[in-house]
């Protein structure tokens, strides 16, 4: 192992260091404080309600740990989105699991909590899994209700989400274990059943002062929506719990007696680990984004005995394609090179960079999995497709856009793992998130930008020079450093992958020896909804 290799260990683990970190920071949630005074209550906080329902010692991942990071500041913060949401197992059967977490805000809405519950119904009605929901929330953040309450992708759409469900005959399960108020009310009652805490939790469309307001009635909350009116008077709820681990259990025995899925039958055979080491990655992915690596080597460390069967091994090499197995799943694998490589007429291509030709081979291999059934993996480390007269002239743009066809419609479960760039429309191209993976997670070395951020740096310091030229100021040399650092300082926290976290336009960001399980975990869940759909690349100029 070379010095280089050392230097790239040291840093990829530092930043799994700072991952690390910040993950245990954002695991509190509130803080200490309120997660003392849930205790006090006699209730458990939304971590360890999930964790008591799910199997223990089976494999679980967590969507969205990072949402809401670095936003809301003037509210308080946001930690996770203020809702907790996981895939792991009950009574052996896979499901999605989504818990308010009432330290934060006691468990309000802000708008960033309304696009994570929406993102774990559509993984729900994606996947046909079913869907728990552990309800402890105040309603709305109404400081902010302008931008969670009316739109389409507001917190309406929860409703409408919890009905299409229902028909789709997806099993939603509901337990009230704290507030349930307003709006908020229809979402445990239009699963399919609802289970009621008694003395902690209530559910009512206005709470006792309101109702004062309102009408004049005097009524406590406790009779007013409590577990007695609920379960034997109104009959609004099924199940009355004596506690949170009571009504944890009721959960667990309903999903121990749901029915077998239809699979929709993805080729498994037994998994078997790499036959390389998986740590070497620490050591092959370079700390900078700019340098040169073998995307192969990756490859080899994350498939089943580090067997990789190519596909136009020596076509379009800047993409490397072909078929392999994680964690017994057969797979196709989609990635971008990232080694200069030369054409056998003597070209140089650049690593990273989508030429015609690979475009070309993506668009036909997509075709193939779509064919074979066969899930596709894409592994995104591209700074976008090639520029300047010979790439335009050879038709860049159609090819590109073939391949972005093939992508938009194949019909076979998508994973996207982001593990360096991901700029331009190298990252459309690439199964970003406007084309519907099932999952994409990013590795802490990811940068997800419409360009990096010395190039954009560049561009938007002439924009700007230029504009307080015209105003008449004098821009010397010293001046243009100065504002290339400032610009690209801003520009370099947004391609951070804690940004795009933050904002849902990735799921997670982890380790990269996780990406076998959040892989075979991603397959498995496909595997619950058959393809109803056939592949079909419409039109598309050949």
């Amino acid at each position: 192992m070379d010095l280089n290799f050392n230097k790239n260990e040291d840093h990829n683990k530092l930043l799994l260091s700072d991952l690390k970190q910040k993950f245990a920071k954002v695991k509190i949630g509130g803080g200490e404080k309120r997660i003392e005074k849930l205790h006090k209550q006699g209730k458990m906080t939304a971590r360890e309600r999930i964790n008591y329902l799910l199997d223990e010692n089976k494999k679980v991942i967590e969507i969205g740990a990072f949402t809401g990071e670095g936003m809301y500041a003037e509210h308080g913060g946001c930690p996770s989105g203020g809702v907790i949401v996981k895939i792991g197992y009950i009574k052996g059967k896979q499901c999605i699991v989504v818990a308010n977490d009432a330290t934060v805000k006691a468990g309000a809405w802000f708008p960033i909590t309304g696009k994570k519950n929406l993102r774990a119904q559509e993984i729900a009605m994606e996947n046909q899994l079913p869907i728990i929901y552990l309800v402890d929330s105040a309603g709305v953040y109404l400081p902010m209700q302008d931008e969670i309450f009316p739109d389409k992708e507001h917190f309406g759409r929860i409703f409408r989400n919890n009905a299409i469900m229902s028909s789709m005959g997806i099993t939603q399960i509901s337990a009230i274990m704290g507030s349930c108020v307003a709006g908020g009310a229809y979402l445990p009652i239009m699963s399919d059943e609802a289970i009621i805490v008694d003395k902690t939790a209530s559910i009512f469309l206005a709470g006792s002062y309101l109702v004062k307001a309102a009408i004049g009635e005097s009524i406590d909350n406790e009779t007013l929506g409590g577990a007695t009116t609920h379960c034997e008077i109104s009959g609004v709820t099924d199940y009355k719990a004596t506690d949170d681990k009571d009504a944890l259990n009721k959960i667990k025995n309903i999903i121990d007696k749901i029915g077998d899925y239809t699979p929709a039958g993805f080729n498994r055979i037994k998994a078997e680990k790499p036959a390389l080491e998986e740590k070497d990655i620490y050591g092959i992915l370079p700390k900078a984004r700019n340098e040169q690596y073998d995307m192969m080597e990756i490859i080899h460390r994350l498939v089943d005995n580090s067997e990789f069967e190519a596909y136009k091994e020596g076509y379009g090499q800047t993409i490397i394609t072909g078929y392999a197995r994680i964690d017994g799943w057969a797979v196709g694998i989609v990635a971008n090179q990232r080694k200069v490589v030369k054409t056998k007429k003597g070209e140089m291509q650049f690593g990273g960079v989508i030429y015609s030709d690979s475009a070309d081979k993506a668009t036909r291999f997509i075709a193939n999995c779509n064919q074979k059934k066969i899930p596709l993996v894409f592994l995104q480390d591209v700074t976008g497709f090639m520029v300047g007269s010979k790439s335009e002239q050879g038709g860049i743009i159609k090819d590109g856009a073939k391949m972005v066809n093939a992508v938009s419609n194949s019909v076979v479960p998508k994973f996207t793992v982001v593990i360096g760039n991901s700029y331009g429309a190298g990252n459309y191209a690439m199964c970003g998130k406007a084309f519907d993976p099932r999952l994409i997670f990013a590795w802490p070395s990811a940068e997800l930008a419409v360009m990096g951020g010395t190039q954009a740096a560049k561009v938007l310091m002439q924009i700007e020079a230029s504009s307080l030229k015209v105003k008449g100021e004098v821009i010397d040399e010293a001046k243009e450093n100065e504002l290339f650092e400032k610009i690209k300082a801003r520009y370099d926290e947004q391609t951070s992958p804690y940004y795009a976290a933050a904002r849902l336009w990735t799921d997670a960001i982890i380790d990269p020896l996780d990406t076998r399980t959040w892989i075979s975990m991603g397959i498995e869940a496909a595997n619950h909804a058959p393809i109803e759909k056939k592949f079909n690349l419409g039109v598309i100029q050949v």
